[in-house]
């Protein structure tokens, strides 16, 4: 029976499915530096690409083949990076092959392919990891610890505002990844607005009373460019967010209203927080780190090896995907099917 960690091994080494541009120094470096983790192999559909990137990242091996790369027995473990609608796929090869997985964020198109997803590795008994790189960055977990000792007083309400400018004209026919909902299972709010999801799941556990909507205003994609929702922590806290990706101008602010002040921080970008209070105002300046999803990678190598646990996992990634389900449902038209094959039915296409 395949073992749910990797015994009698110092170094955890690692396979990616899917070296694209996220892997070139969000993460592809993390794995090479992370104490205890080696990246032994990389796999691209396009052989020469992913000889390329072997070749400038001094990994040994490459694939254009994922059941080659998961069934090769110097992979440990194997880092998911593909678009989300390859996820369920390449981590079912893992599993399948008795390996751990970690996969890039959002974890799924929808919640159902989540639950696909941790059903197979708790049958295979293998872990299963979600690549929400916040919830280890010390900026964030600077604002968790703050939230936790009072330094606002009780929070009262939570609130979250994004927008950014609108892209360039696109040919409906050859649109990025991440606005085809066949790829990403929706637009932007699963690829951009997942994070802040999982960071008030990270500080105040599963959200309740989740209420939202989505519109579509501009460019060429059919997907949603305007979100609203509404909800309430399990403390029954009350808050709300908005996301604009067709806006005149940007703006990324997650604030906390306390009894004692308030603490806003920006999600996506490495701005300085600042904690307001009655004794004044206090920047917060944690910088990312140059490899910004490696303090996750290394709580994944660390409980691999049993020394320690990360905050990031398949059951926790899958409320991400179930918020997110309930807010873009009208817009879809449910989102427990394959959606992504009925754009025709979408209701918000035709508002």
């Amino acid at each position: 029976m395949a073992s749910s960690s990797v015994p009698a091994r110092t170094v955890i080494r690692w396979g990616i499915i899917g070296c694209g541009d996220v892997t070139e120094v969000k993460s592809g470096p993390a794995f090479q530096k992370a104490d205890g983790s080696a990246l032994v192999a990389v796999m691209r559909r396009t052989r020469a690409l992913a000889e390329d990137y072997a070749r400038r990242h001094g990994v040994a091996r490459s694939y254009d083949n994922a059941s080659a790369l998961v069934n090769d027995p110097d992979v440990d473990a194997v880092y998911v990076a593909t678009p989300p609608g390859a996820h369920l796929e390449a981590a079912k090869l893992a599993a399948a092959a008795g390996k751990p997985a970690y996969v890039e964020k959002p974890m799924a198109r929808h919640a159902p392919e989540c639950t696909a997803m941790i059903e197979t590795f708790a049958a295979a008994q293998q872990k299963l990891f979600v690549a929400y790189y916040r919830r280890a960055l010390p900026r964030f977990l600077k604002i968790k610890e703050l939230l936790e000792s009072g330094a606002v007083g009780r929070v009262m309400g939570v609130n979250y505002r994004f927008s950014s400018p609108r892209g360039p004209d696109l040919d409906p026919q050859k649109l990025p990844w991440r606005l085809n909902a066949t790829d990403a299972g929706g637009g932007l709010l699963l690829d951009v607005g997942s994070h802040v999801l999982d960071l008030l799941d990270f500080y105040f556990g599963p959200l309740e009373n989740v209420r939202g909507s989505a519109a579509h205003f501009a460019g060429q994609a059919d997907v949603e460019d305007v979100v609203t929702m509404t909800f309430r922590t399990h403390a029954g806290v009350p808050g709300s967010a908005m996301w604009d990706f067709s806006s005149a101008g940007p703006e990324d602010d997650l604030e906390f209203t306390g009894t004692k002040g308030r603490l806003s921080v920006a999600v996506l970008n490495a701005q300085p927080a600042m904690l307001m209070t009655g004794t004044g105002e206090q920047l917060i300046e944690l910088p990312n780190p140059p490899h910004i999803s490696q303090p996750l990678v290394q709580t994944v190598v660390d409980e691999l090896l049993g020394r320690g646990t990360c905050p990031s996992t398949g059951e926790s990634a899958r409320r991400t995907s179930e918020v997110m389900d309930r807010v873009l449902s009208d817009y879809y038209g449910g989102r427990e099917d394959a959606f992504w094959e009925r754009p025709q039915n979408w209701p918000g296409r035709h508002r």
